[in-house]
């Protein structure tokens, strides 16, 4: 049976329209039109978040446990529209939805996992000491509370596991936060179902309506309004540096400043040390090209950037990695507009390194490019070191280990940087990783960075522009934490505590 969205918003319980309407762009199939948001429609959906908050920041960590794993169900429970409606509008193939379906349901539940343990909410407690000299210490007693209503951004190249149900909404529905999504134009079905998805379990699990809404929006004014809401708390976002940014200054300007979440960009560079080079730099030239192949290139872990040693080693990985990516067949891209940019960032790239395969595509397919420099050409050059969304590859050949050592020291903030080394490249890797580790959230050892593990040790973000807060991640049970704030309770009768907090 074919999927028809009715095109409506969700808010507060109830499926709304607004004053407009625009169409979706599929990758193929039909496109079909949705409301346009507003920003009255921002305002119901934000004080129904907050009038949820008297009610769901009080629930159990076992109440909300079951609704996490209540919104998993549901979402299950409507795979097949799911995966049909998201081939069309993203373009990306069955077994890739399927395997993001099972990722944004394995969240959930380990979000519900997590809070049932209780850990994070970190507690403590200095009994008191009433005959304490010179004076009295008071019974202290300090827990992790929910911060209030959070703003989400859905994201174009993860349609589940970084959209409606995604992690940002899983770990602040499981922190005791309502959530305004604001669903992203380039699939705004596949938002549909999911958020009826989540409507339902609201229904199931007895929880007030307002504790999640999701909006339509094909332009900036209804973004804005959101962060920029005074009942909104927290803004979680992944997305484009440009657009990130551009929301980061609205939340830092508003009357109360409030902390956005954002993952904005990374260039996720892979340092290649001489013995590893030399003992497989075909096997790795092959490992780069797939890892930078993998969806089209739009990854936010792409490893867009390889540094190695100069020398004849390292023209055979070139010709290696052009062979590879030369048999790669063209991909569709998440959006006409993200295609577009790919080849703009492509063009701009060559001219400023030398290209060894620059022919980028056309239309919404992109076509895998590879261009080459040198170390003192890309420290000279910084917008050789700015991310292009897409299957490009840079490669970068320094003179030695102190001139890796040099570019090092020299990049932004990253998602991930990679090591490629063998035993006898362990000194040089040790005076690389005090530098790495200040550089990105995630340092890898031969392996590649695609692919993030949904697990309680990982951390994805770091410092800028990867991230706009080096101390977060948007994946991993650590995520909870961004919606999450310490409150200390003096004196306070045990009635009157919250409950996770009472002998």
């Amino acid at each position: 049976m074919t999927f028809i969205p009715h095109g409506k918003h969700l808010v507060a319980g109830d499926w709304a329209e607004g004053s407009g309407r625009f169409a979706s762009s599929p990758a193929h199939g039909p496109s079909y039109e949705f409301s346009s948001g507003t920003v009255e429609l921002v305002d119901r959906a934000c004080r129904a978040a907050e009038d949820a908050f008297a009610t769901y920041g009080w629930t159990t960590r076992e109440e909300r446990a079951q609704f996490l794993e209540t919104i998993a169900e549901e979402i299950e429970a409507r795979a097949e529209p799911l995966t049909q409606i998201a081939m069309q509008e993203s373009g990306l193939p069955e077994a890739r939805l399927q395997g993001e379906r099972g990722r944004t349901t394995g969240q959930l539940r380990l979000f519900a996992s997590h809070i049932r343990k209780g850990d994070y909410l970190d507690r403590r407690h200095d009994p008191a000491l009433p005959d304490r000299q010179p004076l009295p210490r008071p019974d202290l007693r300090m827990i992790q509370r929910p911060i209030g209503p959070v703003a989400v951004f859905g994201a174009s190249n993860f349609p589940l596991a970084f959209s409606v149900a995604g992690g940002d909404t899983a770990s602040a529905l499981a922190a005791g936060c309502p959530v305004v999504v604001k669903g992203h134009p380039a699939h705004p079905g596949t938002s549909e179902v999911v958020a009826e998805a989540i409507h339902a379990a609201i229904a199931r699990c007895g929880m007030p309506g307002g504790v999640f809404s999701m909006i339509h929006g094909d332009g900036h004014e209804t973004g804005a309004a959101l962060v920029q809401h005074p009942l909104i708390r927290a803004v979680g976002f992944t997305g484009s540096l440009r657009g990130g940014r551009a929301l980061f200054d609205l939340c830092a300007a508003r009357p109360e400043p409030i902390p956005f979440f954002g993952e904005l960009g990374s260039i996720n560079p892979t340092f290649v040390l001489p013995s590893a080079l030399a003992a497989r730099g075909a096997a790795l030239a092959s490992g780069w090209g797939a890892s930078l192949t993998m969806g089209a290139g739009q990854f936010c872990t792409n490893p867009g950037v390889i540094v190695l040693p100069e020398g004849p080693q390292a023209e055979a990985f070139a010709q290696a990695a052009a062979e590879a990516l030369a048999g790669a067949a063209d991909q569709v891209m998440l959006t006409d507009g993200i295609a577009s940019s790919y080849r703009d960032g492509a063009a701009r790239l060559g001219g400023r390194a030398a290209p060894l395969m620059a022919e980028a595509g056309a239309g919404r397919n992109a076509r895998p490019t590879l261009y080459r420099t040198s170390a003192d050409d890309f420290l000279r050059d910084r917008a050789l070191g700015e991310e292009v969304f897409g299957p490009l590859g840079l490669i970068v050949t320094a003179r030695d280990g102190g001139q890796m050592v040099t570019l090092a020291q020299a990049l932004e903030g990253q998602l991930t940087v990679t090591l490629h080394m063998d035993d006898g490249d362990t000194d040089l890797a040790r005076r690389l990783m005090p530098i790495l580790e200040r550089k990105a959230g995630r340092v890898l050892a031969n392996g590649w960075p695609t692919g993030v593990e949904v697990a309680d040790a990982m951390v994805h973000g770091g410092p800028y522009p990867a991230s706009t807060n080096f101390g977060a991640t948007s994946v991993g049970t650590l995520a909870i934490r961004r919606f999450l704030r310490p409150v200390c309770y003096q004196n306070i009768p045990e009635a009157l505590l919250p409950e996770d907090l009472r002998d």
